[in-house]
């Protein structure tokens, strides 16, 4: 297909923070092929095969976690960024290392964290995500980080818009390689971010029925879900009910799909290049004002039963002492931590606590898990609700 006027253009990249010399670059890629190769290959990647996506580290094997989620996430952007002459590329490698920066345990891991740090900047997901891209996850004999280009970096700092008040990570990678933080990013990156919306609304959706949390005859009450519902009834009455639900997932991403497409053509429409892009003073890559506020609704649904249900507030509240409790660990004797770590630990704050809430991020949710276990001589209460 014809690349769009808009789309980013690999032989235009602005380059990488630490050039690469053509000699040493490997094999017949473009930039963001490059990059995202450099993320599937990644630590940092590999770990989210055993972070939480809904639920904690989960016994159950098809329930989702971060990195299944990454990938669907990455389908679907793919499928967006082809129909709109987008670069598929740097779009996958977007939506793959979009989640890298989440802690064990998601937004409970996150919280504790943020709470850990609060007197020395806090802790952010999205922040964390290029601090450990650009500066932890370190493979390179030359440079630290994976070195991505500028525009997968500026797509991940700003994927859900511009950002006026960084917090200190972002600000300080920012300062040393600046990301124009505030404009809008790029329509590949903008596609990856509601990809990201398309895919947790319905694919939770799978997880929350096969865990018990949602109530199917509420859940096909939503205004989102029961036209596409009485659809899949009226084709497959006969149909076992696992397989009708698997049908209504795949035609409400179907649909939310064929709404972006529809209405990012008409906010694009006329548009000149990227830079037509970064001014628009809007996201290109939307949703229809009505899917928009379906959508808005569907997720306080999601929320109220599925992610605040008591069952996963409980388990979150153990998932946040278990962090509490490593921070603290580590602060105070910091030889627990890996010896590969303790080396680099600085001697004086802020950048002490920040060093320990890096390495205890980094982590998976079983390690972190067996860890505190190993701590403090017990195993922490159950974590696990599915």
């Amino acid at each position: 297909m014809e690349s769009a006027a808009f789309a980013l253009d690999p032989k235009r990249s602005r380059g990488r923070e630490f050039p690469i010399e053509s000699a040493v670059a490997r094999g017949p890629r473009s930039a963001y092929q490059r990059d995202r190769d450099r993320v599937i290959h990644s630590i940092s990647f590999r770990r989210l095969s055993y972070k939480t996506q809904v639920f904690i580290a989960p016994d159950g094997d098809h329930y989702r976690v971060r990195l299944t989620h990454s990938l669907e996430v990455a389908q679907i952007a793919r499928v967006i960024a082809r129909s709109l002459g987008l670069d598929e590329d740097l779009t996958e490698a977007l939506a793959l290392a979009h989640d890298i920066g989440h802690a064990p345990f998601g937004h409970a891991g996150e919280e504790a964290l943020d709470n850990a740090l609060s007197g020395v900047g806090g802790f952010c997901h999205n922040a964390h995500c290029l601090r450990t891209l650009m500066r932890l996850d370190s493979p390179y004999c030359e440079h630290d980080g994976l070195n991505l280009t500028w525009e997968t970096l500026e797509g991940l700092a700003k994927h859900n818009g511009p950002v006026t008040e960084p917090n200190w990570a972002l600000a300080e990678l920012d300062q040393r390689y600046p990301l124009e933080l505030s404009s809008w990013p790029s329509l590949e990156a903008q596609v990856a971010a509601i990809s990201d919306d398309i895919a947790y609304d319905n694919h939770d959706i799978d997880d929350g029925l096969r865990a018990g949390f949602l109530d199917l005859d509420e859940l096909i009450a939503q205004p989102l879900v029961v036209d596409q519902w009485r659809e899949v009834e009226r084709r497959f009455p006969d149909a076992p009910m696992n397989r009708k639900l698997a049908e209504l997932v795949r035609s409400q991403i179907g649909l939310m799909v064929n709404d972006v497409l529809a209405q990012t053509r008409t906010r694009t429409a006329g548009m000149a290049d990227v830079s037509d892009i970064r001014g628009a003073g809007q996201a290109c890559a939307a949703f229809s004002p009505g899917m928009q506020e379906q959508e808005r609704s569907f997720k306080q649904f999601m929320y109220e039963k599925l992610y605040y249900h008591p069952n996963q507030m409980e388990t979150s509240r153990r998932a946040k002492l278990v962090i509490a409790e490593l921070f603290s660990a580590y602060s105070q004797e910091p030889a627990l931590m890996n010896e590969e770590w303790i080396g680099d630990l600085p001697g004086s704050e802020p950048g002490r606590s920040r060093f320990i809430a890096d390495y205890i991020a980094g982590m998976t949710d079983r390690f972190a898990i067996s860890r505190h276990a190993e701590i403090y001589g017990r195993t922490p209460e159950d974590l696990r609700n599915v």
